[in-house]
């Protein structure tokens, strides 16, 4: 513990967004460049080095935080990239996605703001690919076992990284045109630059792994054959069904769900694209989700020209402070203003969706909505509460309801499910299938990127057992464990 008072004499303070005249002009990313380094050393001084880090239980993957705050507090900072790899493959992915559960479990948030630890995080990183200590580490032998992972996503990545560098020869199998997943054409570019995915490809492209992008297992390759082709198999292909509205007017032009609206947006910004044909110029738009999501629907439509923007949430509006079912140091549900919030726009909660009204040409130019409350715990509407707003463009941002079923993947690889229809595995991630095994939201539902390179790592490890008899990988999470963030 470099400095004792460190949580005594030095306030909370966090990264620095540019102005919101400035950022919504452009799809850079919205923090100041270089606004944390003058003051992260004294921001990671207010660890406490608890005798019990619980910050470490918020955090599915383990990361060593004390330990890499204080080198950071030291600015040591070959030192504390050495200590947050040890436990995460993509530091500078979580540092600018992860909504930061560690921070939730922060013993100082007990009773006052907790450290910033995901400032942290992607400081420390940043100043590792600055300095080059970031280089590619290719196993001294290969183990002439061969995997194949579905997916590009962080669980992919991470589960690909780990089995490369076990001496596999992995190969990352992608179906669109490159790699990444949803951190590829999911997040928009103001909330991760996808320099930061390149790099990490370059790097494990040097470690000996091998993508292969724009073909779909269970559609250009057959499930049952990509098997017999590898000792081994890791599904990481994401929960990808969007959940729809089921309600008159669906049907009408201009309503899409999220995954239509928001890949389109990052083509333009790879250059694939001169202007996306889901465009927001000059159109009311309405976001159906309060989540992040949601929130990247929002700041995309920002950043498009959209004449006005309003976000819909059926549920209430969460508090400002935890309450009493939420207790320290569990993952609370507060009220969140995110970057893209602070841009613009209505947020309206307790509200449901009737019906879409259309002009004569079938685009979608009116939402109904009523407000709804929850009576006895059942949702129920408020009479004389229907209103309409306009709506030109809508997007769906609800969440996902399960991996893609429509590729034929489960029914070819003959994949039993769970009761909630996610992929069925076992303690070492494994299907009912012999060598093959599942990560991340396929196999989880829905849920957090830290999370996914968590289960990534575990699923290698499970992977490497079946293929050598033991492993040395290191398994963060088994598929029932819950963290205290969760």
């Amino acid at each position: 513990m470099a400095d004792p008072k460190g949580f005594l004499t030095t306030d909370r303070e966090v990264a620095r967004t540019r102005p919101v005249a400035e950022r919504v002009r452009d799809w850079n990313e919205v923090y100041v460049p270089g606004s944390l380094l003058p003051i992260i050393s004294k921001q990671a001084s207010r660890c406490m080095d608890c005798g019990i880090p619980f910050c470490h239980n918020g955090c599915p993957l383990g990361n060593l935080i004390p330990e890499w705050n204080d080198y950071a507090y030291r600015e040591d900072w070959g030192a504390a990239s050495e200590r947050l790899h040890a436990t995460n493959n993509f530091p500078e992915f979580t540092g600018r996605l992860c909504p930061a559960p560690c921070e939730s479990a922060c013993v100082l948030g007990i009773n006052q703001q907790p450290v910033t630890i995901k400032n942290v995080e992607v400081t420390i990183i940043d100043k590792a690919w600055e300095a080059g200590d970031v280089t590619p580490q290719p196993p001294e032998r290969l183990s002439g076992k061969t995997v194949a992972v579905i997916g590009s996503g962080p669980a992919g990545l991470a589960a690909a990284q780990q089995l490369t560098r076990a001496g596999h020869t992995v190969a990352v199998y992608e179906r669109a045109d490159r790699i990444g997943g949803l951190l590829r054409y999911g997040i928009p570019e103001f909330k991760m630059e996808k320099r930061h995915i390149n790099r990490r490809i370059e790097q494990m492209r040097a470690e000996g792994t091998k993508f292969r992008t724009e073909v779909e297992i269970g559609r250009d390759i057959d499930a049952a054959k990509l098997r017999g082709r590898y000792d081994a198999v890791v599904i990481a292909a994401g929960a990808t069904t969007s959940r729809d509205l089921p309600v008159p007017g669906r049907d009408l032009k201009g309503i899409h769900v999220a995954m239509e609206y928001l890949p389109l947006a990052n083509k333009v910004q790879e250059g694939d694209l001169t202007v996306s044909p889901i465009s927001a110029e000059g159109k009311h738009v309405v976001v159906i989700g309060g989540g992040d999501t949601g929130a990247d629907c929002v700041g995309t439509a920002h950043r498009q020209g959209a004449a006005s923007v309003t976000q819909l949430e059926i549920m209430p509006r969460p508090g400002e402070e935890r309450n009493a079912s939420q207790p320290w140091p569990t993952f609370p549900m507060l009220y969140k203003v995110t970057s893209a919030h602070e841009e613009g726009g209505e947020r309206v909660y307790s509200v449901s969706t009737t019906h879409f009204e259309g002009d004569e040409d079938g685009n979608v130019q009116w939402l109904h909505l009523v407000e709804v409350e929850f009576t006895d715990g059942k949702l129920t509407q408020k009479p004389g509460t229907e209103r309409r707003i306009p709506a030109q463009l809508v997007t769906l941002a609800m969440g996902f309801t399960g991996t893609d079923r429509q590729n034929g993947l489960v029914e070819q690889f003959g994949l039993a499910l769970d009761e909630r229809g996610n992929i069925a595995r076992d303690a070492d991630y494994a299907t009912n299938v012999p060598g093959v095994f599942v990560a991340g939201d396929a196999g989880r539902g829905q849920s957090l990127i830290v999370w996914a390179i968590a289960e990534g790592r575990s699923a290698a490890r499970g992977v490497d057992r079946y293929l050598t008899g033991s492993s040395t990988l290191p398994a963060p999470v088994r598929p029932t464990d819950r963290a205290l963030s969760v």
